[in-house]
């Protein structure tokens, strides 16, 4: 039977006195791939940032069947927790390798100093990221940044990986790309949640869904069943066939 690496119950989030979760409860199999779809403003990002240590948050979170209650961002990512922020965070003035090395820092503190492998391991996945290894993240195109992104947060080897909007601003090619990467990952073993606006996408590649609205989940289950729900159809995959525009 697989094992739940991540639960959450009753998660209560938000900014200052402004609640914007109210509840939720989640779960993430370890080894799968979970997506958590919905409109802007539902509370998406809300949510990775309270399970990443960013935002405070009062509920019940367990990773890998222990607390996180008094874990501090650096814990989590000592323990294994990666997030892949929607603004993607890179040092634009440094080289795409230098942002790679540090996302070694969990890899160095367990006294793994040699990062060789978990580089080759982001090349082999992320070709065009090995030809600019010395290109400045700064002048990479929208797709090869968030390559970067998802790279640098591969090479602390997480066992959770959570990814914010990462078809945001870029091309329907580069989506694609990027989503065959996701897919990908799942046969390395690390579990994935990803929050994502193209329901569409998201959904190909999940195992298990949740649909957020207004800081409630709203609807859950197999990814597969949630494609077929009727609500899940009129609401959101119709929108996601809507291109957006990409990043330069």
């Amino acid at each position: 039977m697989t094992s739940t690496l991540l639960e959450v119950k009753g998660l209560h989030a938000g900014y200052g006195r402004a609640e914007v979760l109210h509840g939720l409860n989640l779960q993430a199999k370890t080894g799968s791939v979970v997506t958590v779809i919905g409109p802007n403003g539902a509370g998406k990002s809300t949510l990775l940032n309270a399970l990443m240590g960013v935002l405070p948050a009062t509920g019940e979170v367990s990773y890998n069947g222990l607390s996180l209650s008094h874990q501090s961002l650096e814990d989590r990512v000592m323990q294994g927790m990666a997030l892949v922020p929607e603004t993607r965070a890179l040092f634009s003035t440094m080289p795409v390798e230098d942002n790679l090395l540090l996302g070694a820092y969990r890899q160095f503190r367990l006294g793994k100093k040699d990062s060789a492998e978990s580089l080759e391991h982001v090349f082999n996945l992320f070709p065009r990221l090995k030809e600019r290894r010395t290109q400045l993240a700064g002048t990479l195109s929208g797709g090869e940044r968030q390559m970067l992104a998802v790279g640098r947060a591969l090479m602390s080897k997480p066992s959770l990986l959570m990814l914010d909007e990462p078809s945001l601003g870029l091309a329907p090619l580069v989506v694609r790309d990027i989503f065959k990467t996701i897919d990908g990952l799942r046969a390395t073993g690390v579990t994935i949640l990803l929050v994502e606006q193209n329901a569409r996408a998201a959904l190909e590649v999940a195992d298990y869904g949740y649909v957020l609205e207004m800081g409630e989940i709203a609807l859950e289950g197999a990814a597969r069943e949630l494609a077929k729900d009727s609500r899940v159809i009129d609401t959101y995959l119709g929108a996601a066939r809507t291109t957006r525009k990409p990043a330069v």
